[in-house]
Formats: C-alpha cells, structure tokens, sequence
C-alpha cells in the first residue's frame, strides 16, 4: 500500500490539516493517510496542550466521515521522545511491504537537518512537502539537497488556508467561535471539555 503519514500535535486539528490530508492522497495516488498525534513533543513544548489522549480523540472525531483516514497511537503507546525515524521505523516493521510517505509542510522540511537521524528518515519514506510562501522549493532544496534521499522528495499543491491550531486556541479562550476552522465534532469536544480556557458555552461561544 501506498501509505501517507501526516503527524503533528492537533492541538486542535483543523481544516488545514484535512485539506492537507486530502491533497496528499490525490496527489500522491496513496491508498491511505495515517494521522500520528505526538506523543512527547522532542522538540517543544505544546502549549495548552489537554493531553495526548484528547488529541488522538480530537483527530479520531475530526476524519470520523472519511474512511480514506485513519489514526494511530503509535507515538503515544512509545515512552520517551516521538522521533519520527522511530515511527518509520516501527511501522514499517508492522507492514515491510507499505511505501510510506512522509507528509510535511514547507518549514518542517527545511528544518529536517535538525531533527533526529534525518537520514534515516529519508531511507525510510519519501517526503511529501507542501510549498509555503516562505519556504518554497528552492529554498527547501538549498537547506536539504545534499542529504542522500532527497532527490526524491515529491512537492505538493495546496490551497492556501490561513487556520492554524494556535489561533484556534486563542479564539475559544476569547470566545469567539471556530465552526467551520474545525469539524463540528471537534467543536462539540472543546465546548464540552472546556478545552483552551473556554467556558463551554457552546451556543454563545463556538457554534452560532
């Protein structure tokens, strides 16, 4: 199988990073995408962050509806940092026959040096980028080109959607609502856990 691998913090996930799901098994003729929550962030630290549990359980709401998604817990069932080469690798040991892509924006590629055994990564599965005005092609291929494996990253189209996780947070803690930036099942979770220093009034602050 043809297997697309998009991992983050979802906190929340949205509609860009549904948009961005979708665009890559078009794209890429993939057969799935997996969505990997992180389990323990190696590099950051998640702010707000409701615990990986209710991250895993938001995306599980979030593609409920499209049978071309699934979500794994494969970084949150690993103790210590969620080192993508480690995820590869361990779902690769599950399923050797799946060709596994790498799905990522634009700045997370050009920071792949940075991470841990990028090379390894690279071995592994095919990076799937998403253009970004700031990082686009050419400059991801100047930070990355010399690395083995890097000649085979395939670069992806995407609308463009301005929506990100942070600035979803920021509008429940002032009250202002998110429908339609989240799935309406992700927008029922946060209003009914109260997440991000809402107050759970889900008529006044996130559904009307």
């Amino acid at each position: 199988m043809r297997v697309g691998i998009l991992g983050g913090a979802f906190n929340p996930p949205h509609i860009g990073h549904l948009v961005c799901a979708q665009e890559a098994l078009i794209q890429l003729e993939l057969d799935t995408v997996v969505w990997v929550p992180v389990g323990e962030a190696p590099h950051r630290e998640l702010q707000g962050d409701p615990g990986p549990d209710a991250r895993l359980e938001m995306v599980e709401l979030a593609i409920a509806d499209d049978e071309r998604f699934s979500a794994s817990r494969i970084e949150l069932d690993r103790e210590g940092p969620s080192y993508t080469v480690d995820t590869l690798e361990q779902l690769l040991e599950q399923s050797p026959e799946d060709e596994l892509f790498l799905i990522l924006g634009g700045d997370q590629a050009a920071a792949l040096a940075s991470w841990h055994e990028p090379e390894k990564v690279l071995e592994r599965a095919t990076l799937a980028v998403f253009e970004r005005m700031s990082w686009g092609r050419n400059a991801i291929v100047i930070k990355i080109g010399r690395m083995p494996g890097a000649e085979r990253v395939r670069y992806l189209d995407m609308p463009l959607i301005q929506v990100s996780s942070s600035a979803i947070r920021r509008r429940v803690r002032e009250g202002v609502p998110i429908r339609y930036l989240v799935s309406d099942k992700v927008v029922e979770y946060v209003a009914t856990h109260e997440l991000y220093g809402g107050q759970g009034s889900r008529e006044k602050a996130l559904v009307k």
